[in-house]
């Protein structure tokens, strides 16, 4: 029997496995569908909060953790499978933010690198810049990292690791208790059912987190949020650093690639891309870089969000089933989050004392 099933095969339920198995538990993962191909894959994997100031404590305090902890996993998972995640120190330049002065302000008060920059600046250092934009926000330690690439990197570490087993293709479709636990996840997997049992059960599904565990009378409010991305394939770096301006975000990749993100938009479990949101973002991005019209949009995709209260994620036992946990609702920020989320979550079940205090994340507590 396996120590642990992690039920939902993204970046948190792989980084927990990797976690768990590190401690020498033995892990199943179980994914409906190919892992890391939702939101770990749609995202623009930007490692922080777009606007750090805006969110509560719980979140900063996960943010902080997670920023820190990423180069050396970057580097861990390179070592161990050759895959480089694309780790990049690129910084991020904030256009015309209105709370401008909140955001100093949080800076000076947990000693984090915001410079407030004027137009001097914005030119020199992002010259094919928008003229329009006379102010702004220089936060020189923002990464970024390649979602796919990370996604690959954890998949390969955890196929070559004998203490856990990925099982894609294979949906849960129910958690079957028995005296106060969970006693199996009843399973379809290549047409045929089958029963999985294990020590304890964890939730990383994501936007689909909820629904499964509405069966067993455990109403969580994580809801999909879908966000819409382009691509765009200059023949050349039109900018260095990532940009963001009302919402709206370019990233640059190591070879040119710029990633423009992203819609809000709650349309149910609908992943269906639109022309309202390319035109969209498509305005967005040519209004922070006008080159860019110059070349073509290569992909457009959608991604589900798993959206929580305040952006606060569920960390923690679910329930009154002694063996059932969760790692979900993370909203926007679930890469940014992921290695400090799921450290968390590991201390809780590997009885270490937690470095970040569980209280805020705990699911029988209200956000």
């Amino acid at each position: 029997m396996n120590d642990y099933v992690v039920i939902g095969g993204g970046v948190i339920g792989l980084l927990l496995a990797r976690e768990l198995a590190a401690a020498g538990a033995t892990v199943t993962i179980l994914e409906q569908g190919q892992c890391c191909r939702e939101a770990s894959w749609a995202g623009g994997g930007i490692v922080s909060p777009l606007y750090p100031w805006r969110y509560s404590l719980p979140v900063s305090a996960l943010a902080f953790q997670a920023q820190q902890s990423y180069p050396q996993l970057v580097t861990a998972l390179r070592d161990e499978t050759g895959i480089d995640p694309e780790f990049e120190q690129t910084g991020l330049l904030m256009l015309d933010a209105d709370d401008e002065h909140q955001a100093l302000d949080w800076a000076a008060e947990t000693g984090r690198n915001v410079q407030k920059v004027l137009s001097g600046f914005i030119n020199l250092h992002e010259p094919g810049l928008s003229k329009r934009f006379d102010r702004g926000l220089w936060m020189p330690e923002i990464a970024n990292i390649r979602n796919p690439r990370l996604g690959q990197a954890l998949i390969s570490s955890l196929q070559n690791n004998p203490r856990v087993r990925i099982l894609e293709r294979t949906k849960v479709v129910s958690l079957v208790t028995h005296d106060g636990s969970v006693a199996h996840a009843e399973i379809l997997r290549e047409g045929q059912r089958d029963n999985i049992s294990a020590g304890n059960f964890v939730v990383t599904a994501g936007a689909w987190s909820g629904g499964l565990l509405s069966d067993l009378g455990i109403h969580l409010p994580i809801i999909p949020v879908k966000g819409q991305m382009l691509l765009f394939r200059p023949d050349r770096k039109l900018t260095s650093s990532i940009l963001l301006t009302a919402g709206r975000y370019l990233i640059p990749r190591r070879d040119n690639h710029l990633l423009v993100g992203s819609t809000l938009e709650h349309t149910d479990f609908d992943k269906s891309t639109t022309e309202e949101g390319l035109s969209s973002l498509y305005q967005s991005a040519i209004g922070l870089l006008p080159e860019l019209a110059e070349f073509p949009v290569i992909q457009q995709w959608a991604g589900l969000r798993p959206g929580a209260p305040q952006g606060i994620p569920y960390i923690g036992r679910v329930g009154r089933w002694k063996n059932l946990y969760i790692n979900a609702g993370h909203y926007r920020n679930g890469l940014v989050l992921a290695p400090a989320s799921t450290r968390l979550l590991a201390d809780l079940l590997l009885k270490r004392k937690p470095e970040i205090d569980p209280s805020p994340y705990d699911p029988y507590i209200p956000h």
